[in-house]
């Protein structure tokens, strides 16, 4: 192996890790709504949550905009990753959902530009404090992952797995899953986590959708919870 696939998988490790810090640990993408109210309790029932996620909306959505943004990235295209960051915002309806998307892009972009010290980020980063652009996170974490030197597939791979793991990290939080429980159902998760990849490979901007009214009305009534540990 030489030192430039070394390299490589170093930063597939590091952008995949609960460790960095973009913020997206804060979220539960209405799971704690679903815990409260009874509706997922199970090992089952999370596995149940987490595969109509990948399926329904993060590979539609969230995959291919970030796909997109990588893309144009790669050729030094900084108008590709506009657009693709205000087709995502335009198809997230859920206000909130759009405000945690864009604090844990930005956040994201913070991280990353001390780390790699890219010129690509730094006219993000202008760009963000005019308002020319959202910085949803899905959309910034395409662009570093091509800065950091990662494949399209490894980018994905490690949006997913960052996502699902804060997730999983969440469900033990909501004391619904122990930390053997949780290896088990992210191992069950990896054909789930390759076919959220096709999905998004599959489609253009143009073409991005979703169907999750279980998973959006629950972050909707997050708000109204007396007591959360999550912002979302």
């Amino acid at each position: 192996m030489n030192v430039s696939s070394i390299s490589q998988q170093l930063a597939l490790m590091q952008l995949s890790d609960s460790f960095f810090p973009s913020g997206s640990f804060t979220l539960s993408h209405g799971l704690e709504t679903l815990v409260q109210s009874g509706q997922v309790r199970s090992v089952q029932e999370i596995e149940i949550f987490l595969r109509i996620l990948l399926h329904n909306k993060v590979g539609p959505t969230d995959i291919v905009a970030l796909i997109h943004a990588y893309r144009g990235s790669a050729i030094a295209d900084l108008e590709l990753v506009h657009q693709a960051d205000e087709r995502l915002f335009a198809q997230t309806l859920i206000e909130k959902t759009r405000e945690t998307s864009r604090k844990s892009g930005r956040a994201l972009l913070m991280v990353a530009l001390s780390t790699w010290k890219d010129s690509q980020l730094k006219i993000i980063e202008q760009d963000a404090a005019t308002g020319k652009i959202y910085c949803l996170h899905p959309v910034i974490f395409g662009v570093v992952g091509q800065v950091a030197g990662l494949s399209e597939q490894n980018t994905v791979l490690a949006f997913v797995h960052s996502l699902i793991t804060g997730l999983l990290g969440a469900a033990i939080r909501l004391s619904i899953l122990g930390h053997l429980q949780v290896q088990q159902v992210l191992l069950q998760l990896a054909p789930d986590i390759e076919i959220t990849y096709q999905i998004g490979a599959s489609l253009n901007l143009n073409q991005m959708w979703s169907c999750t009214p279980m998973i959006d009305i629950a972050q909707i009534r997050q708000q109204k919870l007396p007591q959360r540990l999550f912002a979302s």
